[in-house]
């Protein structure tokens, strides 16, 4: 008769320490990822408050997938924005204020220095045009 091979039971604690310990880690690191995209605060906080007191604004419309884009790059962060809407709700047309500025492309970025840049910059673009370190 073949002799019976068995784990020793402290080999299977180990391994189960180990899994247990990988699980708990892997929830941790989920809840502070979690915590910095989903709840209110947002590693993007302080650069996007650093923007509106810089007076930068983001022209946009609300149909806009490239608009979305740049908001999503924000986050929950993105409330701190100054943000202008220039679609008329309801409607694929455009504010009148927003024509009379001369905005055709979106999202556009206003600087308070005049300056405008359209389409989605990065953060770093942002940055740099702006003045507000990243943090």
């Amino acid at each position: 008769m073949p002799a019976k091979t068995t784990a020793k039971p402290s080999s299977n604690r180990k391994e189960l320490l180990k899994l247990v310990l990988s699980l708990a880690a892997i929830a941790i690191a989920a809840g502070i990822w979690y915590g910095r995209h989903q709840s209110g605060g947002s590693i993007y906080d302080g650069f996007a408050q650093c923007l509106t007191q810089k007076k930068a604004t983001m022209y946009g419309l609300y149909w806009c997938e490239h608009c979305a884009e740049q908001k999503e790059m924000f986050g929950n962060a993105f409330r701190y924005v100054t943000y202008d809407e220039c679609g008329v709700k309801g409607a694929h047309a455009e504010v009148e204020k927003c024509k009379q500025a001369g905005l055709k492309n979106f999202p556009t970025w206003q600087f308070a220095n005049g300056q405008r840049k359209e389409g989605v910059l990065t953060m770093a673009q942002l940055s740099q045009l702006s003045g507000c370190p990243l943090e």
